[in-house]
C-alpha cells in the first residue's frame, strides 16, 4: 500500500497541466513577484540578506501579507511554491506539482490543525517546496517521495509569530527546507516516505484524506485586495462596499462585529501598536476601513496604526464570536456602525472580492500590480519563469552582493 508521500510523488511526477492549470500558475507567478517587489524597502530585506534565495524570496514575499491563499487548506501556497520553484530553476509544471501537493497536504491536516495554532503555510509548505524543487531538478518518483520525507523535520511554524518578523521568516525557512531536501535526495540521501504519514498523524492530520483527482490546485487560489491577513479581507470589504457615503469617522460611537469564531482564528492582536500587528487585528481593520479611502500599504505602518483616531475607533469595536465553521469564510461577517445621532448602519458579507467565489477581474489584477510599485507593471510584463528568477535576483540581492557594495572602491 502506498504511503501518502508515494501517492503524492506519483501524482506530481506524472502531472500534465491543462490550460486552466497553466493560467493559474502564470497568475500566481505575477501576483507573487508583484507583492515581493512591493516589499523591496522593508527592513526584512536587510534582515534576511544572508539567507539562501528560496528563504529570502519567500520571507520578503510574505512580509506584507498580500500574497494568495488556498482556502481549503488555509495555506499561502504561492509564496512558498514560487520561490522554491525559481530557486531550483523550475517552471510552471514544477510550481503546480508543489502547489497541488501543498493544497492536498494542507487539506489532510484539516481545520483542527490550523485552529490549534499551527501555521499551516509552514507545515504543509516544507514538503510541498520539496516537491517543487524535486520536479524542477527532474528527480524520479521515488526521489520526490524521499525529498518530502527529508523535509518533515522543518515542517513547523506557529501562529503566535503573527504580527512579527517571525511569521515571514518561518515561511522562508519552509521554502528553503524543501529546496535543501530535494537537493539532498538528488545527491543520494535516503529516507522512509512513510515518515510523512507519521508526521501527518502527529500534528493532527489524516493521510487517508489525501486525494489526487481533480485540477492541479483543487478549489483555486484567493487573491488579496488588501495587504493584510485574509481574515480581514471580508470585514474591510463589507464596510467599503456597503456603508453609505459619506460617514464621518469622528461621529462613530459604537461598532459591533458579529462573526464566526473560526473566521478570526489568526486575528490575535486586539490593541495593535505596530503595522504588522495591525495586519492581524479585526479592530484595526474596521478602523482603517472607516478612515482610509483604500486600505493599502500606507494603512499598515506603525504611524497609521497609532493615529489617535484609529486608536479611538479600534477601542470602540465589540466583537461577538459565534461557534461553528471550519474555514476563514464560514458564515458571514455582520457589522453595525452607530453614529452620535443614533443612526445605525448595518453591513454583512460572505465572500470578499478576490475569493474563488468572486475571482479578481483583469482590472483588479492590473490595479494591484500597479500598487506594488511604479516599475512593477513593466518589470512583470510578459514575465516567464526563467525571467522571474532574474528579476528577483536583481532587485533582492543576497548578502554577497551587499558585502560587495560595502567594499571601498
Amino acid at each position: 500500500m502506498e504511503s501518502a508521500a508515494e501517492t503524492l510523488a506519483r501524482w506530481a511526477h506524472e502531472l500534465v497541466p491543462d490550460a486552466e492549470d497553466l493560467a493559474l500558475a502564470q497568475r500566481s507567478l505575477v501576483d507573487t513577484l508583484a507583492v515581493t517587489l512591493a516589499a523591496r524597502d522593508d527592513d526584512l530585506v536587510r534582515i534576511s540578506a544572508g539567507l539562501p534565495d528560496a528563504a529570502r524570496w519567500a520571507a520578503v514575499g510574505h512580509v506584507l501579507d498580500f500574497d494568495d491563499l488556498h482556502m481549503e487548506s488555509t495555506t499561502h501556497i504561492s509564496v512558498v511554491c514560487v520561490p522554491a520553484t525559481l530557486a531550483a530553476g523550475g517552471d510552471a509544471r514544477a510550481y503546480l506539482a508543489g502547489a497541488g501537493v501543498m493544497a492536498r497536504i494542507g487539506t489532510a491536516l484539516g481545520w483542527s490543525h490550523y485552529a490549534s495554532g499551527w501555521h499551516a503555510t509552514c507545515t504543509a509548505g516544507a514538503p510541498a517546496a520539496a516537491v517543487c524543487a524535486a520536479v524542477a531538478l527532474g528527480l524520479s518518483r521515488e526521489q520526490i517521495a524521499t525529498a518530502m520525507a527529508l523535509a518533515v523535520p522543518a515542517a513547523g511554524g506557529v501562529q503566535r509569530a503573527f504580527g512579527s518578523s517571525g511569521k515571514s521568516l518561518q515561511v522562508g525557512f519552509a521554502a528553503d527546507a524543501g529546496v535543501r531536501a530535494a537537493r539532498l535526495a538528488a545527491a543520494g540521501a535516503t529516507a522512509d516516505p512513510s515518515a510523512v504519514d507519521a508526521w501527518l498523524r502527529l500534528v493532527g492530520g489524516d493521510p487517508e484524506r489525501i486525494e489526487v483527482t481533480g485540477p492541479a490546485v483543487p478549489g483555486g487560489l484567493a487573491i488579496k485586495m488588501f495587504p493584510c491577513c485574509y481574515a480581514l479581507q471580508r470585514p474591510i470589504s463589507a464596510l467599503r462596499e456597503q456603508l453609505p457615503a459619506p460617514i464621518t469617522p469622528a461621529e462613530v460611537t459604537e461598532i459591533d462585529v458579529r462573526t464566526p469564531a473560526c473566521a478570526v482564528q489568526p486575528l490575535i492582536h486586539h490593541r495593535p501598536n505596530t503595522g504588522l500587528q495591525g495586519k492581524f487585528s479585526m479592530e484595526y481593520a474596521v478602523a482603517t476601513a472607516l478612515l482610509d479611502d483604500h486600505p493599502g500599504f500606507g494603512s499598515f505602518t506603525d504611524g497609521s496604526v497609532n493615529r489617535p483616531e484609529a486608536q479611538r475607533l479600534l477601542k470602540l469595536v465589540e466583537m461577538t464570536e459565534t461557534p461553528g465553521g471550519d474555514w476563514l469564510l464560514a458564515g458571514e461577517v455582520d457589522i453595525t456602525v452607530t453614529l452620535a445621532d443614533g443612526t445605525r448602519h448595518a453591513v454583512a458579507l460572505q465572500l470578499p472580492p478576490g475569493s474563488p467565489g468572486r475571482p479578481p477581474s483583469e482590472q483588479d489584477m492590473t490595479a494591484k500590480i500597479a500598487d506594488c510599485g511604479q516599475d512593477v507593471p513593466a518589470l512583470l510584463s510578459d514575465v516567464d519563469w526563467k525571467r522571474a528568477a532574474e528579476v528577483l535576483a536583481e532587485h533582492l540581492p543576497g548578502a554577497a552582493v551587499h558585502e560587495q557594495e560595502k567594499e571601498p572602491a
